[in-house]
């Protein structure tokens, strides 16, 4: 497993090795003392689920504290845009985005660091993505920021313009009104 690291200081993009043959693949998706050794702190308590077709955008969700989150992500078949915004008041890239390409052919993972919000597009017919949490869902530590907000200028990498996405997605406030204590 490699560990790749980002400008945003927690935020890492693990590579897994992958192991091919005649069969298919085997990978090892979690292996927690290998995250330790690379400096990552992650005691996952939840594993998450979602299949979505093309032009969905997904976010930004996050939660507030003591209910806040951290989580790997992967694709199980199928491509999104993964994006991370980070709310850490006191990091130096507070207010900024990253974003990367997820695949079931890459088998790139993105370790997101609490104090994060979280969303994605699907770029392919369908995607199944799955992701462990170090939290458990908190219904009324929920919040989220806005996937249009035009200070964060998110480029879902999208062709079309008939997204899919939520009301309750649709309603979040934008970054500079969003409640957030991290």
């Amino acid at each position: 497993m490699k560990v790749i690291k980002t400008e945003f200081e927690g935020l890492n993009i693990i590579h897994p090795k992958v192991f091919t043959d005649q069969r298919g693949y085997f990978f090892e998706s979690y292996k927690q003392d290998e995250l330790r050794r690379a400096g990552i702190e992650f005691e996952p308590v939840q594993d998450n689920e979602s299949k979505s077709v093309y032009g969905v955008i997904r976010g930004l969700h996050y939660q507030l504290e003591p209910y806040s989150q951290a989580k790997l992500f992967r694709v199980v078949s199928g491509r999104i845009f993964d994006v991370a915004v980070d709310l850490r008041r006191n990091s130096p890239t507070f207010g900024k985005w990253f974003g990367v390409e997820l695949d079931s052919e890459n088998k790139l993972q993105l370790f997101i660091p609490k104090g994060f919000a979280h969303g994605f597009s699907v770029l392919s017919d369908t995607a199944v993505i799955q992701y462990k949490c170090d939290n458990p869902y908190n219904s009324k530590y929920e919040r989220g920021i806005n996937v249009f907000d035009p200070d964060l200028n998110i480029d879902w990498r999208l062709k079309c313009f008939n997204f899919i996405i939520s009301e309750k997605d649709r309603n979040h406030p934008y970054f500079k009104n969003a409640e957030m204590n991290f």
